[in-house]
């Protein structure tokens, strides 16, 4: 029971890492396409979307193995879905990025991002040290 403590607990941060990627791929698309005209800034709403993971996780068909050599198929956090912001002020030429919320957003993911790590990296300390004896 451990074990399956550990093993949800490692994937819920595997789900929150692959989330946090996304959107700093999607906000850094932002920040190159600032001067593209009639570009639209997007996003997606991180905790919709890690509890959709999640539910999804919990809830989704596996695939037949024909064999017990099979490996499982992994399901893909990529298709969470990128929405558009609500422009505060758009440009002349329909471009609706704005750099300091974009900055501010950036920065904001990548501690997080940093954060999860950091936690990863503790837990698996914590299981070497227990695998070692220390």
């Amino acid at each position: 029971m451990i074990g399956g403590i550990k093993n949800n607990e490692f994937k819920f941060m595997q789900d929150a890492l692959n989330l946090r990627a996304y959107r700093q791929q999607i906000l850094a698309s932002n920040i190159a396409n600032a001067d593209t005209p009639n570009y639209k800034a997007r996003d997606i709403d991180f905790a919709k979307e890690l509890q959709r993971a999640q539910g999804v996780q919990a809830g989704r068909l596996g695939m037949a193995a024909t064999s017990a050599n099979h490996l499982q198929a992994a399901g893909g956090m990529l298709n969470a879905q990128a929405l558009y912001r609500t422009p505060v002020q758009p440009s002349i030429d329909g471009n609706t990025v704005d750099m300091d919320v974009e900055r501010a957003q950036f920065a904001d993911n990548a501690i997080h991002y940093q954060f999860v790590l950091d936690h990863i990296s503790g837990k698996m300390k914590t299981m070497l040290a227990a695998i070692r004896g220390e």
